[in-house]
C-alpha cells in the first residue's frame, strides 16, 4: 500500500492523457502539483482545478521542453513553489502514422526535440535540483517511455518508436549516474492506452490493435498512472534503473 506521500512534483505534458491522470493521481498521493502544458490551457487549468480539489497546491505552466528557456522557466515557477522533489517526464508528441520513406527531415526533427532533447533537459534541471551532489535531499524521476521502443512501430511511426528508445537509454544511464546521489530514476512503457492522441495520428488504431493485446483490452491513463505513483513512492525505494511495462502483455 502506498502511504500519503509530500514533496512536489513536476509533470510535463500534464493537461491531458496519461500527464493529467498522473498529475490528479499525484495530488491524491500528497504532492503538490506543477505541471506544464504546450497549447490548451483550458485542459491544464481543469487538471490544476481537480488537484487543488485534493487539497494540494498546483500550477500550470505553458513551456514546449524542447525549447530550454521554456523548460528553465518552468523549473523557475516550480521553485517559488517550494523544494522540487520528483518528476515524471511526461511530455511528447506523435505524427501522423508514416513509413520512414515519406517522413521530411523537419519532422524528425521536432520528434528527437520534443520527445528527447525536452527529456534530458527536464533530467538534468531536476538532477541539479535534487542531487546530493549539488547539495540536495534526493528525489525521484519517472520517465514515460513506450512499448513502441521495443516494437519499433514498423509502417506507423519508426520515428517516435526511436525517440522512445532513447528515453529508455536515458533511463538506464541516469539511474546509475546519480543512483549514489539520492535520486531514483525509471521508466514506464505504456502499450495501447485509452487517449485521444491516437485518433489524431491513426483513426481507428486503438480498435485495429485490440486484438493483438494478451488481455483483450486497451488500459486507461489512470492504470500507468498508478504504476508512476507507486515508483516515485517509498515502496520503491529500492528500484532505479526499472523499464516497467504497462501494456497488457503486448
Amino acid at each position: 500500500m502506498i502511504t500519503a506521500m509530500g514533496g512536489l512534483v513536476i509533470v510535463t505534458g500534464g493537461g491531458r492523457g496519461i500527464g493529467a491522470a498522473t498529475a490528479l493521481a499525484c495530488a491524491s498521493a500528497g504532492f503538490d502539483v506543477c505541471l506544464s502544458y504546450r497549447a490548451n490551457e483550458a485542459a491544464a487549468q481543469q487538471v490544476v482545478a481537480g488537484c487543488q480539489q485534493a487539497g494540494v497546491r498546483a500550477t500550470a505552466v505553458r513551456a514546449d521542453v524542447g525549447v530550454e528557456a521554456d523548460v528553465l522557466e518552468l523549473f523557475a515557477v516550480a521553485d517559488r513553489m517550494g523544494t522540487v522533489t520528483a518528476l515524471v517526464n511526461n511530455a511528447g508528441i506523435v505524427a501522423p502514422a508514416s513509413r520512414l520513406d515519406d517522413l521530411s527531415a523537419d519532422r524528425i526533427d521536432q520528434m528527437m526535440r520534443v520527445n528527447v532533447l525536452g527529456a534530458f533537459l527536464c533530467a538534468r534541471e531536476a538532477v541539479r535540483r535534487m542531487s546530493t551532489r549539488h547539495g540536495g535531499t534526493g528525489g525521484s524521476i519517472v520517465n514515460v517511455s513506450s512499448r513502441a521502443a521495443v516494437l519499433g512501430s514498423a509502417g506507423e511511426y519508426v520515428d517516435y518508436a526511436a525517440s522512445k528508445a532513447a528515453v529508455d537509454t536515458l533511463t538506464v544511464g541516469l539511474a546509475r549516474e546519480v543512483a549514489r546521489e539520492g535520486i531514483r530514476v525509471n521508466a514506464v512503457r505504456p502499450g495501447l492506452i485509452d487517449t485521444e492522441i491516437h485518433e489524431t495520428t491513426s483513426p481507428g488504431r486503438l480498435e485495429r490493435l485490440t486484438p493483438t493485446v494478451p488481455m483483450g483490452r486497451v488500459g486507461a491513463p489512470e492504470e500507468v498512472a498508478a504504476a508512476i505513483v507507486w515508483l516515485l513512492s517509498d515502496a520503491a525505494s529500492f528500484v532505479t534503473g526499472a523499464l516497467l511495462d504497462v501494456s497488457g502483455g503486448r
